[in-house]
């Protein structure tokens, strides 16, 4: 992409169908946000929501909640407007638990569906938690199940008849890059293989299209694009095809049939809620709840759109400005997610030196910088003047400090 006019900036932001966004999303002065790839911005109505579940129907309605406020179906509910982001049937995804344990219960009904495959293929550039509980479940069972790793562009080719679950991550977390996912689901499926998709750095960051790509699992996070807060409850999809015969692996009361029962057998509940576990976490879901509103009114190929532009209008100035910098992204934005990532070899105190400035993204280890694009609160002024700050540390070294090369326990 060709270098924009500073005035060539200013009328895509005031041509910008999603300017008015920002306005319901509390950000501080002073910050330019490039992270919300790892956690996203607090929405408005999030603070006002929490004290009224707080106040009036904890506080008030007591153990009536459940009942008067419907805090027992809020894993589906929430779960509906997710599906609606990631191209899913309402119905086939419940938010619920965390990412990790989402992924053992869906890996784990997979591999159960497979029974005489015992490889499950992942890539090495998938999230190390997702290649973690594979290698966890894989011992776990004792029945022969390995995990095999290779490189992003080598995960179609090495698709064959051995292979029970691809466990491929979307978007890398690392570089951004973009799997294919209907390409990848059909050659899983033409190999007799079943198709399991991390959405953590893709839900509310672009449209996805489970039910298009014909895929069979999903599991994703809520704290990133979906902006639930920290630590906010995750997701899981199941096709409709599969709902009535996986067995979930955790048999816990809230996906037996009849929680309230108490019967002292398992039977799985119909549909998607059959990988329910336990009690619903109700104030973090009904953080996430009021979190997911804000994509209401969004049409998320207007949303896609306006990410490619902040993209690349981040990773011309960058270029253009840094050239110690080299671009770790896929230079093609139909290969890349939301985010645009460098590598640098001081790019840990580089981060710090931005992020004391105002500027934040976030550091991955060994050397890579990285900048998530949020759409809906991000303004191409933003993505200019973040440029202009990561050329003044990087020329005048304002990174070669003491302080800034300090690792903290999260970077």
């Amino acid at each position: 992409m060709a270098r924009l006019t500073r005035t060539e900036i200013e009328r895509l932001d005031r041509n910008d169908p999603l300017a008015h966004k920002r306005d319901e999303f509390d950000i501080p002065g002073g910050v330019i946000y490039l992270d919300g790839n790892s956690l996203g911005v607090l929405p408005r109505a999030v603070p006002a929501r929490m004290a009224d579940v707080v106040s009036r129907e904890w506080g008030e309605s007591l153990i009536r909640g459940w009942n008067d406020h419907d805090w027992i179906d809020l894993p589906a509910r929430v779960g509906d407007k997710i599906a609606r982001l990631i191209g899913a049937a309402p119905g086939t995804v419940v938010a619920t638990d965390s990412t990790c344990i989402n992924l053992f219960k869906v890996l784990a009904s997979a591999l159960k569906l497979r029974p005489g495959r015992k490889v499950i293929l992942s890539d090495s550039g998938n999230f190390p938690t997702d290649l973690y509980m594979a290698q966890g479940l894989s011992a776990l069972l004792e029945a022969g199940h390995k995990l095999k790793i290779v490189a992003p562009e080598d995960v179609e080719g090495a698709i064959d008849e051995t292979i029970a679950v691809t466990m491929i991550t979307q978007v890398d977390y690392k570089t951004g890059r973009r799997h294919d996912m209907r390409a990848i689901t059909k050659r899983a499926h033409e190999a007799g293989a079943l198709a399991l998709w991390d959405l953590a750095h893709s839900a509310g960051a672009f449209s996805v299209d489970l039910a298009g790509a014909n895929a069979d699992f999903a599991v994703g996070c809520g704290y990133k694009y979906l902006n639930g807060g920290p630590g906010a409850p995750a997701f899981l999809y199941v096709a409709p095809k599969h709902q009535e015969t996986i067995t979930p692996p955790l048999t816990g009361w809230m996906g037996h049939e009849a929680p309230f029962a108490f019967d002292l057998d398992y039977r799985p509940a119909k549909g998607v809620d059959r990988m329910r576990v336990g009690t619903p976490p109700v104030l973090s879901l009904s953080a996430l709840d009021t979190a997911l509103d804000v994509f209401a009114d969004v049409n998320m190929n207007t949303l896609r759109e306006k990410s490619v532009s902040l993209c690349e209008l981040f990773i011309a100035e960058v270029e253009a400005r840094c050239p110690d910098l080299v671009l770790a992204s896929p230079r093609d934005a139909q290969a890349r997610g939301s985010q645009v990532s460098f590598r640098c070899d001081y790019g840990y105190p580089l981060m710090q030196a931005l992020i004391a400035r105002g500027v934040i993204g976030d550091f991955r280890a060994p050397d890579i910088v990285r900048f998530g694009f949020t759409p809906l609160y991000l303004s191409h002024m933003d993505v200019l003047k973040a440029a202009e700050t990561l050329e003044e540390i990087v020329a005048t070294r304002a990174w070669d400090r003491e302080e800034f090369k300090k690792k903290a326990k999260v970077t």
